[in-house]
């Protein structure tokens, strides 16, 4: 399949589905607590980077990477204008996050994260554990290099936007309701 056919064909379906070299890849939907924390996340950041003229969005937005890789990361974060490709994809990304489940984890780590670091609008990268209160950031350096933090309990990341993301306040609750 190529991309414009897997555009075309996305485009009416019900479920999500990423593309990689020509192959298609169901989504499946997230559990209670991955939700729940994607919403937090969603939060945080839209009441911290809203105000600067970012928009924040939720796992509906499409996101293109390296070699026509379409993706829909958990929550996007674009500042500046939008640069869409094909009408509705995200070219441009400032900050993408990936709530981890025990099925995406090595492909948000791996594959996914291979593509999202050649964006060079990309500034941070946010991996959310679903198994206990952490949060990682890679974050792009001056040079051009990736730096790499992880907060728990009682700690807060900041991202390069200035968006403060509270570990405490995004779990609160959240060990409570089903995850995977």
């Amino acid at each position: 399949m190529t991309a414009a056919d897997y555009l075309a064909w996305e485009r009416t379906q019900a479920e999500k589905h990423e593309f990689f070299r020509g192959e298609v890849f169901a989504m499946a939907g997230g559990s209670m607590r991955h939700n729940l924390l994607s919403g937090r996340i969603l939060r945080a950041l839209g009441a911290a980077l809203e105000p600067r003229g970012c928009v924040v969005l939720t796992s509906d937005q499409r996101v293109i990477t390296a070699d026509d890789h379409y993706v829909y990361p958990d929550v996007t974060v674009v500042c500046g204008p939008p640069e869409l490709r094909k009408h509705d994809v995200l070219a441009n990304p400032t900050a993408l996050v990936e709530v981890l489940s025990s099925t995406t984890e090595l492909y948000d780590r791996g594959l996914k994260w291979e593509g999202y670091q050649r964006l060079a609008s990309l500034q941070d990268y946010v991996l959310v554990s679903q198994v206990e209160p952490r949060i990682e950031l890679f974050r792009r350096g001056a040079d051009g290099t990736w730096i790499y933090r992880a907060a728990g309990a009682g700690e807060q990341l900041t991202l390069s936007t200035g968006a403060a993301l509270d570990v405490d306040a995004i779990f609160a609750g959240a060990a409570d309701l089903p995850g995977d």
